[in-house]
Order: structure tokens, then C-alpha cells, then sequence
């Protein structure tokens, strides 16, 4: 594709951004218009300290999680990797739920003990899979992601285990984070995430060129000149930094980083370069909108935006997986 072309794109795709998050804290129970804002207190506190605050951080952590998944679809050349297939997710959910259940509510140097369980948790999980990979001599990315899978349904059993040992009141509460939700009240949550989301998309927009040579095997790109187990080391740790603080704030989302990576690539057909600031915009904006929807779909109550991803995600898994031959995408 055309860089002129993509540039466009990206253009239109930041103006929907902007659009988005424009109008998106209007939506809800009740539509609060614009024109009788500040004419009214209470619609204004409620647009200012929980629609616009609820907005950043579904922004965010759609743009994390679409960002995570692209580079993980990208380093491991295989459509399927995600946060949630490497066990990323569930390590760093597991680590939240045992402050949860350790009635650890305070903060360490400002940061919430969850979000410090949620980094703990994530931290844990990458490094056995990079240990179980490393077992083997012939270690490969098919094998790393295997591990994951493994490493994942580890920490969900103990999650269950954890949940069975809570009382009534700690399991629902687990029970009720772990289907993911962005139930925010002000900004102390969006603030929290920003400073490790910031970082790890730093680290990711860097190494976008790397991602390229990783896609066509590590071989040929230690002929082009990339480090490539360093590169890798720094993207699982941005990884690790982005997903540990979005769980920790929202929950395990699911299907956020499996599909959006892969809708920009059939519309951006070119390099990360490109790739990577379009999975941004994307994930953000498919978040915000799936979160708007789980508003307002069954007021006055509200659902989880954990379900709305996971309706929409099982269809588009199932889709990714039959018709991917024709499309030319292995799974290998």
C-alpha cells in the first residue's frame, strides 16, 4: 500500500478517535446533551467524574491490549497470540485476586497493591513460560506460545481454587471482576495506568521497525542486524507493564488484542510502522464503543464489557480459524 494512502487512513483514523471520545461520555442510562450541561450540577458532575474518566480508560486499554496483541501476532508469527494465550492475563489476574482476597485495599508509593499484584502476577507468568520454552534446545515461538496456554490454565485453576477459598463477599467480588468491566469513579485509575502504559507503548514504538524482521523468522533477522533475543526480552516487558496495569484497573478483556491487530492488517496492508499506530486507534475506539454498548444495552443495569468482547470475539476466532486458508494465514 501506498504511503500516501496510509497516512490518509491513519488521518481518518484519528479523526474517528476524536469523534469517539468526543461524544462517547454523552452515551449512557440517560443522554446528557450538551447544550444543557452547565446548566445542571448534577448531569455535569456526572459527565466529569465518571463518563470522561470511564472513556480514558476504556481508550486506553483497548489501545494497550491492541497494541500487546499485534506484537505478539507479530514476534510469535502465529494469528492466535494474544495477552490471553501466552498467560499474560491470567498471571496478572491471579496476582489481583489474591489482594482481593488478602484484603489488600491500600497503596504502595502511590501505586494500588492490586495494580502491584497485577504486575507481580504478569511478571511471574512470563517468565515460566520463558523458562518452560528455554527447557527445550530447540526452542521455538510455537513452543513459547504452548507454554503460555499451559501457563494460562494454571493460573485459572488457581484462580478457582482462590475463589472457592473466599468468602461470599470476596467471590463475587472476584467473580465479578474477572469478567472484566471499567467501573471507574474520577481519574485515580486512568492516572494510575498512564505512567506503564506510556512506557510500554514507548518501548513498542520503538522497536515497530524490528517487528517486521521478527515476522520472517529469527534467523533472517539476525542477518538484518536485530538483537533478537534482547528485542524480544524488552517487548515481553513492555507487555508485562501494559497488561499487568490495564487487568489491574479493568479486569481480564478479553479478544480486544486478538481481533483489532488483525482487522488493521486487512485494511492496512503494510508495516508496523503503520500497523502499529493504527492498532492503536483501533483498539482504543473498539473498546469505547463496546463499553458504550454495555451501558446502555440493558438499562438501567449494566453488563460487563468483558461479555460484549467475548460475543463478538468467539464469532471472529471461529471465523480467523476457518477461513484462514483462504486468506492465506497459517496457524503453525
Amino acid at each position: 500500500m501506498k504511503t500516501g494512502s496510509s497516512l490518509l487512513q491513519l488521518m481518518s483514523l484519528s479523526i474517528a478517535a476524536v469523534l469517539v471520545l468526543a461524544t462517547a461520555p454523552f452515551v449512557g442510562m440517560q443522554f446528557i446533551s450538551p447544550r444543557h450541561l452547565f446548566a445542571n450540577d448534577l448531569q455535569t458532575t456526572i459527565l466529569l467524574t465518571l463518563r470522561v474518566p470511564r472513556v480514558l480508560v476504556a481508550f486506553s486499554a483497548g489501545s494497550g491490549l491492541a497494541l500487546c496483541g499485534m506484537m505478539f501476532q507479530a514476534m510469535f508469527r502465529n494469528p492466535l497470540a494474544d495477552p490471553f494465550t501466552l498467560g499474560i492475563s491470567s498471571g496478572a489476574s491471579c496476582g489481583a485476586a489474591a489482594t482481593i482476597l488478602l484484603g489488600m485495599s491500600g497503596a504502595l508509593a502511590g501505586v494500588p497493591y492490586i495494580s502491584l499484584g497485577a504486575f507481580l502476577g504478569a511478571a511471574v507468568s512470563m517468565m515460566c513460560v520463558y523458562l518452560l520454552s528455554s527447557l527445550q534446545r530447540t526452542s521455538t515461538n510455537l513452543t513459547m506460545l504452548l507454554a503460555g496456554i499451559a501457563i494460562s490454565f494454571l493460573f485459572s485453576s488457581m484462580l478457582m481454587f482462590m475463589q472457592y477459598m473466599s468468602s461470599l463477599r470476596d467471590s463475587f467480588h472476584i467473580v465479578r471482576w474477572l469478567m472484566g468491566g471499567i467501573e471507574v469513579f474520577g481519574y485515580q485509575a486512568f492516572l494510575s495506568m498512564v505512567p506503564f502504559l506510556g512506557l510500554g507503548t514507548v518501548i513498542l514504538a520503538v522497536k515497530l521497525p524490528e517487528l517486521d524482521h521478527l515476522l520472517v523468522g529469527d534467523d533472517l533477522a539476525k542477518t538484518r542486524g536485530v538483537r533478537v533475543n534482547r528485542t524480544k526480552n524488552l517487548l515481553l516487558f513492555a507487555a508485562t507493564l501494559m497488561v499487568g496495569s490495564i487487568v489491574a484497573v479493568c479486569g481480564p478483556i478479553g479478544f480486544v488484542g486478538l481481533m483489532t491487530p488483525h482487522i488493521c492488517k486487512m485494511v492496512f496492508k503494510t508495516s508496523h510502522t503503520v500497523l502499529g499506530p493504527a492498532s492503536f486507534l483501533s483498539g482504543g475506539i473498539f473498546l469505547v464503543l463496546c463499553d458504550t454498548l454495555a451501558r446502555v444495552v440493558i438499562a438501567p443495569a449494566e453488563m460487563p464489557v468483558g461479555v460484549i468482547t467475548a460475543l463478538l470475539g468467539g464469532p471472529f476466532f471461529l471465523w480467523l480459524l476457518f477461513v484462514r486458508k483462504a486468506r492465506g494465514i497459517s496457524l503453525d
